[in-house]
């Protein structure tokens, strides 16, 4: 686990405040004070009571000592510093166990999102409370890699959407709310990287938590990029099957199984017609693969089914 330094502006607030808002920070010197004036400002405006978390992902800038400087001016600014670096999984995790808002909102601080309209998505499940999470849904796509990165999101998503049996208008947005009971059995779960987006979407979806997608505009980021198009995108595909094959195996493994065994059955009655009381290897392997599938398919289910979580 990575050490933290805790810092905090302003007179202790003895109330616990309604909203968190969880702002990773990782080498973002030139934009990060412009992304907390956003913030403040239209929270300050909105009425809500609220705490800004801004966790220092250990950058190698000067963005830890900007938060620093500027801390006395922003008395809902709370500032998290990792020694090490942990992922942007990891900083949205210890800081929504953290979080002492009965909301929790994560963003970015990359100037891409709009974060001025965070009250918005707060006020969305303030209003209804059978929605438990509201995802800001991008109209446009304006990240690094545009070329290969849409077509490899969309792909992505629409194997999620699949195996989830519902439509998702945005996977993995970086701008959500959510209630933080409802997310708390789901936090052990968050990956390290980016993919911790894709992780809590899911384990609200297949828990039959209803999401809410708020259409959003998205600006191309301010600095560097810290996506990398194939880790990263290798890393989405394994995590939307780990989370169905966490909370539903069979919508995983019981359609090849099921496909295995047909095909296997079919070529076994072909090869009885072409000669007679001879099965070729092939045929066995692929019939007894299809069970094999299927018996894995189903022991998974009842693992899950008795997990109690």
């Amino acid at each position: 686990m990575s050490t933290l330094e805790t810092s905090k502006s302003g007179p202790d607030v003895e109330e616990a405040p309604y909203v968190t808002i969880v702002l990773p920070c990782y080498n973002e010197q030139d934009h990060v004070i412009d992304e907390v004036e956003r913030i403040t400002k239209a929270m300050d405006s909105s009425g809500y009571t609220y705490e800004l978390v801004a966790v220092d992902d250990c950058s190698t800038d000067d963005t830890l000592a900007r938060l620093k400087e500027a801390a006395p001016r922003y008395p809902r600014l709370r500032i998290r510093a990792f020694h090490r670096n942990g992922g942007s999984g990891t900083v949205r995790r210890i800081g929504t166990q953290e979080a002492r808002g009965e909301i929790v909102v994560w963003t970015d601080a990359d100037m891409s999102y709009p974060n001025e309209r965070i009250p918005e998505l707060v006020q969305i499940l303030e209003k209804d409370q059978s929605i438990d999470q509201v995802v800001g849904a991008r109209t446009s796509e304006e990240g690094s890699h545009k070329l290969l990165r849409v077509p490899a999101k969309w792909m992505i998503r629409k194997i999620a959407e699949m195996l989830a049996g519902q439509k998702i208008p945005d996977l993995n947005s970086g701008l959500r709310a959510f209630r933080k009971p409802v997310a708390r059995p789901y936090l052990r779960l968050l990956p390290p990287g980016f993919s911790c987006v894709t992780t809590i979407t899911l384990s609200f979806l297949m828990n039959q938590h209803d999401v809410y997608y708020l259409p959003i505009g998205y600006a191309k980021r301010a600095g560097k990029s810290k996506f990398s198009f194939v880790s990263d995108a290798y890393r989405y595909i394994l995590q939307v099957l780990r989370m169905i094959m966490y909370f539903n195996p069979l919508k995983v493994l019981m359609p090849p199984a099921l496909w295995l065994v047909g095909i296997g059955l079919a070529k076994g009655v072909y090869d009885m017609v072409r000669t007679p009381f001879y099965f070729p290897a092939n045929t066995v392997m692929i019939f007894l693969s299809g069970l094999l599938i299927g018996s894995v398919a189903l022991l998974a289910d009842l693992i899950v089914r008795s997990r109690g979580d």
